[in-house]
């Protein structure tokens, strides 16, 4: 779907609004070479529009971290609402708390114009998510089942609820968009059981479908034994080649709720899109492996796998939340 660029700064004002992105603030765009121009003009048309002070960084972060940057991070932490074109780069290494602790609102944006229109947020996303945070901080236990054979369980509580509903409104708040989904990071070594990966489920970073069943046999919360064909080969290796036991640790946990995003999405916009479509589409149980340090946990590692699960059922303390790919709003 072509986006003109007159539809995009409309949308983006919208948004900057639900952001409560008002006249005087100031406001920082992290980016990077390479970051969507047709994205960033359309978000420096809105600001300008709005009365905001804009600045723009784009810091060299390959070889040293952004925190090292002591202008830099100071110049963010004075900042009203921060505009991140960059992403994964803070969300692993720190940064993230040391900026928002100051009450900075921060939106992430890399998907391309035609997902952030489609996508646009709503007060009812925020709702929705929030109420479904709700029941996940009340509870101990998440377990996930499937017809495939997927059979996990793991404790909760002992880190943070993650919401992502869409723009960021309240002080010191990240948020993504487009998003719509909740997730928690399990107690350290409290997963196990089986979880069986078929047909149509997407692996991120890999950006592609399943084609093949995968089994994960996990333990003390670890992955021990991938098995299957092709798909589970290439899973191994690429899993293998960071040569860190932490890799294999099942890292957060959760479930999309966006009724707008969609499963298909990543068969349109292949490489073009970082994946929120297929992280946020209802009733997908988000499964991923690796660090649980932007959770407030000690691991790190640079092997992360997102990877959206189709037709799983969730229940928290017994109580279903999901039914094979379909969210009970109870």
């Amino acid at each position: 779907m072509a986006v003109t660029q007159s539809e995009l700064v409309r949308t983006w004002r919208h948004v900057l609004d639900m952001c409560k992105v008002h006249s005087g603030e100031t406001v920082a765009l992290l980016t990077r070479p390479g970051a969507n121009a047709q994205n960033l003009a359309a978000a420096y048309h809105a600001l300008e529009d709005i009365g905001c002070h804009v600045f723009e960084l784009q810091p060299l972060i390959k070889s040293r971290p952004l925190r090292e940057n002591k202008v830099a991070m100071e110049a963010l932490r004075n900042s009203n609402f921060i505009l991140d074109f960059i992403g994964l780069h803070l969300l692993r290494t720190y940064e993230l708390d040391l900026i928002t602790e100051t009450g900075a609102r921060m939106l992430y944006v890399v998907e391309p114009p035609e997902a952030l229109v489609r996508l646009v947020p709503t007060v009812e996303d925020k709702l929705r998510v929030q109420r479904a945070g709700e029941k996940l901080r009340g509870a101990r236990k998440l377990r996930v089942q499937s017809d495939a054979g997927t059979d996990m369980s793991v404790a909760i509580g002992d880190y943070k609820v993650l919401l992502e509903y869409g723009y960021s409104d309240e002080p010191g708040h990240w948020d993504h968009w487009p998003a719509g989904f909740l997730a928690t990071w399990p107690n350290e070594g409290s997963a196990n059981g089986v979880v069986v990966l078929e047909a149509g489920d997407i692996i991120f970073p890999f950006k592609s479908y399943v084609r093949s069943p995968i089994r994960l046999d996990i333990e003390g919360g670890y992955i021990r034994k991938i098995s299957g064909g092709f798909d589970a080969d290439l899973l191994r290796e690429f899993m293998a080649q960071h040569k860190d036991p932490e890799a294999y640790a099942v890292s957060h946990l959760g479930w999309g709720l966006s009724s707008r995003a969609r499963w298909t999405a990543l068969a349109l916009l292949g490489q073009g899109t970082n994946g929120n479509d297929g992280r946020s589409f209802e009733g997908n149980f988000l499964f991923s492996t690796g660090p649980n340090t932007d959770g407030g946990g000690k691991r790190d590692t640079l092997c992360h796998l997102d990877i959206p699960m189709r037709n799983c059922s969730v229940s928290l303390d017994g109580v279903p939340v999901t039914e094979r790919g379909v969210v009970l709003d109870n």
